[in-house]
């Protein structure tokens, strides 16, 4: 029977109860907002993150925490199960029944109930050693790391110095020169401090994959992994490529009921389904022999062009036999693509026909409607060993005319959702269609930094290092980009972790959805402290989008604003919502998978992203071609940290265009997203203060990602004085005194002692190093001057500024595509800059003779200057070059113009010579008797 003037719980319908005194229990002492003990219990589980502090008789403040969300409200919404039932009854019933198994269960010491909050997760599963950690710290030998941070502090002292020397001794007979050279100076110690800093706390990591808790015979807990692979135009990125990606994802030693591959074809071509096809039937018979011999690498391309001794460790009789069948199998299955290849070369006027006879949908690549077709799985065939094979589903979102698509980001986004509705794996890791799985256990490395109890709390993505196949051996333009790969990333993963470098990443699904971290601390209240929070839920900004909820009881009210909230942010799609709330994933058993194919043909439509967050706040960022450094600053200014996973075999392996056109548009389209960013309001030199989560260090290191290309324009400037102090004659500096040698010589050591350091911690060559600092000035010179100019007139003047790329000539033999050469307007300002620089040696060594012996102690500091750029550049001259020797006569046309004009008309003002002696020698020209 129940007793008078108890309230009734607002969340189950039940009496609050009693406290331990026996008193009507009260859960804030402010707003006195009518919920049991059980259900503020479940509440408290469910929302870690949002501080109310509910004041006892006793006067202690209990701080309970709720679930952390950027920009979704956290009452659970109104939608519907497989049975018609709102979910939130559902959860109801489940909390009568938690509610009476603890008045059954016996009552337990008090400080064994303490649990920290970050812990208090319904159904986590326990799938590691608690005892034994997954992966720990290897930090950089103390005597390296002081020495290292020794020498910093110094270089920035003597930089000081040395900017005071230079400001107070002007060069007043060329005061333009040595005015463009200290600003130019002082931008580049301002470019170094940006880059140095962010590696002051350098680390490495280990792993413990052994550690992983599995027992034979029993179900893997392991967390399940969504593998994405993105791709556009299969005739510029081969299907044989993207094919090799796909199996050795399938090959990937991990729980084939956890890996699920969704390959995006955002062209809407017939050629990549049909591929998949033909890649679908040959995984039939490579994932078994892959897993049954144990090879690596498991993309068979790679596999069988190897120059090692296959039979090394390989003790079963049957292997040879073996690999030669399934060799002689994937020749066939390459003759097979290559035949789908050619015969897509040419498109039929009524366009393709699929082998039933109906025409093919995405026949008009820019108005189609969107496709999935699930090729293998718990549905689809089994390997030849009769074992499961993991999920494949090709996908090709809806395009329509007047929708922005996005781009990749978009396509990304798509396979988020369209994941989320099938498998709904709590990580998600995304690959370009050209980087393969290299190290088979590469899953499990990124596993243990998620599922260690210590560090995965708040880890929102584990990042790997890129490496390529096919570059040169001297890495002619830097293409390994070691430097940024092997200092940058670790002196990064010592403070908040490693930028998002686009691919070979594997993410926290709620990260991407907008949360926040766990354990992330609560930021400071704005208002005054006699407000309470703890049950009243914050009001949305614009009370009259829920007006017609009025008339609703206030339950229920709250339930629907919770759902109109949801939909805004996450889309129309209840399925899709219901699985954002689920932080460990998965699907229910009861799902129709028929309704679940129709449910994510809806979330790829063109129109489901109009008015919701995805973009803005949620998914990969918009705004900038260089999404992926977006989408990690978004994450990490929520709070969360990422990590950077280098195992001693490289995860994942890509190809990088090698010959220079290729290289220089690369580099230019990374830089216009910089500049993008730069210009947008997600600029970090501004973006994000208010919440004060993302680290100092972090930020510089952020800034940098954006200012670099903006350092093209003093790095242009500087690399033409040498030449412009040879031919006049003037010169940026001054006669040097003892103390100004000393800064100078000074400076030099300290550079050198900076680099010599980094080599030693890193494991990084000289060679490597070196080609880093050559590819800085041609990049600085070339890409990123033009990026800095497109960025401009896209942003601020919508104009879009498209350089093109044309194929000239192309030799046979290994390496053939180091010295195609493609025209393109972005070689003409470091081409200009060479021939003005040795044009400048010719002609001050020239003057240097007609003048005697007193010059040629100035010329050595001009000459040494301009070989510095001569020097930085003999990269690009060699790719000028080619193999024969021979350059484009429209290169030579345009730099030789350029120079010539540039010199006739210096010569014409020659600005940097005195009046006085301008008139003598006017004078002097007018006395002579002709």
């Amino acid at each position: 029977m129940m007793e008078s003037g108890i309230p009734i719980c607002k969340t189950c319908g039940e009496q609050v109860g009693l406290n331990s005194k026996g008193e009507v229990f009260v859960a804030c002492n402010e707003c006195n907002y009518p919920i049991c003990q059980h259900c503020l219990d479940y509440e408290i589980k469910e929302d870690p993150l949002m501080h109310v502090f509910m004041k006892s008789e006793c006067g202690h403040e209990t701080g309970v925490h709720a679930r952390n969300t950027s920009t979704v409200s956290t009452i659970d919404s109104e939608y519907m199960d497989d049975s018609g039932n709102p979910i939130w009854k559902n959860r109801v019933e489940s909390w009568k029944d938690k509610k009476n198994k603890k008045s059954k269960a016996p009552k337990k010491d008090k400080k064994a109930e303490i649990v920290p909050s970050e812990q208090q997760m319904d159904d986590q599963p326990q799938s590691v050693d608690t005892s034994q950690a997954l992966s720990r710290v290897i930090p950089i030998p103390k005597s390296q790391l002081t020495a290292y941070r020794a020498v910093i502090i110094m270089r920035l002292i003597i930089l000081a110095l040395f900017f005071q020397y230079r400001v107070t001794h002007p060069v007043d007979s060329a005061f333009g020169l040595w005015l463009t050279s200290v600003i130019c100076e002082i931008w580049f110690a301002f470019s170094w401090v940006l880059d140095q800093f962010p590696k002051w706390c350098p680390i490495n990591r280990e792993t413990f994959i052994d550690r992983l808790y599995e027992r034979e015979g029993e179900p893997s807990e392991l967390a399940a992994v969504d593998f994405f692979v993105s791709t556009v135009d299969p005739l510029k990125e081969p299907p044989l490529i993207t094919a090799n990606t796909v199996l050795s994802i399938l090959a990937v030693d991990y729980p084939v009921d956890k890996v699920s591959c969704y390959v995006s074809d955002d062209g809407a071509a017939m050629l990549t389904f049909e591929s998949l096809v033909e890649t679908a039937d040959f995984a039939r018979k490579w994932v078994p022999f892959c897993k049954k011999f144990a090879i690596e690498p498991r993309a068979p391309e790679f596999y069988f062009s190897q120059k090692i001794d296959y039979l090394k460790d390989k003790i079963q009789p049957s292997f040879v036999k073996e690999r030669r069948a399934m060799k002689r199998d994937y020749e066939e299955y390459k003759v097979r693509i290559n035949a789908l290849v050619a015969k897509a070369q040419k498109t039929p006027d009524e366009g393709w026909i699929m082998a039933d006879g109906t025409s093919w949908p995405g026949n008009n690549s820019r108005d189609h409607p969107g496709m999935i077709q699930v090729f293998l799985g718990n549905t689809g065939a089994h390997d030849t060993d009769g074992n499961e094979l993991p999920r494949l589903v090709y996908v090709s979102r809806e395009k329509r005319p007047g929708y922005q698509h996005h781009k990749k980001a978009g396509a990304e986004n798509a396979l988020i959702r369209v994941s989320a509705v099938l498998t709904n794996a709590p990580y998600i890791l995304n690959l370009d269609c050209d980087h393969y799985v290299n190290n088979s256990k590469a899953i499990r490395e990124a596993m243990c930094f998620f599922m260690d109890p210590q560090v995965g709390r708040d880890v929102c993505y584990v990042q790997f290092p890129q490496r390529f196949d096919g570059i040169d051996k001297s890495d002619r333009y830097a293409n390994r980009n070691t430097v940024f790969f092997d200092v940058n990333m670790k002196g990064l993963d010592g403070i908040q972790g490693p930028v998002y470098v686009g691919t070979g990443c594997v993410f926290n699904r709620q990260a991407l959805y907008g949360y926040g971290p766990s354990n992330l601390p609560t930021l400071p209240a704005k208002s005054s402290s006699s407000s309470c929070c703890c049950c009243c839920r914050k009001k949305p900004a614009k009370e009259k989008d829920f007006a017609e909820t009025y008339h609703y009881d206030e339950h229920e009210r709250s339930m629907l604003i919770s759902q109109m909230s949801f939909e805004k942010t996450f889309g129309l799609s209840s399925v899709f919502i219901e699985s954002t709330l689920l932080e460990n994933g998965g699907v229910a058993d009861s799902a129709n998978p028929s309704t679940l194919i129709r449910e994510a043909i809806h979330v790829i439509g063109c129109g489901y992203e109009e008015k919701t967050a995805w973009g803005k706040e949620i998914g990969w960022i918009y705004g900038s071609v260089t999404e992926d450094i977006l989408t990690g600053f978004k994450m990490q200014c929520r709070g969360w940290r990422s990590i950077y996973c280098m195992p001693l075999r490289p995860a994942f392996k890509g190809s990088a265009p090698i010959n220079l056109s290729d290289r220089l548009h690369q580099v230019l389209r990374w830089a216009l997203g910089s500049v993008e960013i730069f210009l947008s309001r997600h600029c970090p030199l501004w973006y994000g203060f208010g919440a004060g989560r993302l680290m100092w260090l972090q930020r510089l290191a952020y800034i940098n990602t954006i200012v670099y290309p903006f350092t093209s324009l003093p790095l242009v400037a500087y690399c033409t004085l040498p030449a412009i102090c040879l031919v006049t004659g003037k010169f940026i500096i001054p006669t040097l005194s003892n103390l100004a040698s000393v800064l100078f010589l000074g400076l030099f050591i300290s550079i050198i002692l900076t680099s010599v350091i980094e080599l030693r911690w890193s494991g990084v060559s000289i060679e490597a190093l070196w080609r880093n600092e050559q590819f800085w000035v041609i990049g600085g010179v070339s890409a990123h001057l033009f990026a800095v100019f497109q960025g401009f007139l896209k942003m601020l003047a919508g104009v879009d500024t498209n350089f093109t790329v044309t194929a000239k000539a192309a030799d046979d033999g290994e390496f053939a595509d180091l010295y195609v050469f493609k025209w393109t307007t972005v070689l003409i300002p470091p081409t200009t800059i060479l021939i003005m620089n040795l044009v400048g040696v010719v002609a001050g060594f020239s003057d240097a003779l007609n003048s005697g012996y007193e010059s040629w102690g100035p010329l050595f500091g001009k000459v040494f200057f301009a070989f510095w750029v001569i020097l930085h550049l003999y990269p690009f001259l060699k790719g000028l070059m080619g193999r024969q020797n021979r350059t484009p006569t429209i290169v030579v046309l345009w730099s030789v113009l350029l120079a010539s004009v540039f010199s006739l008309i210096w010569v014409k003002i020659d600005p940097f010579v005195s009046t006085s002696d301008a008139s003598a020698a006017a004078a002097s020209c007018i006395s002579i008797d002709c």
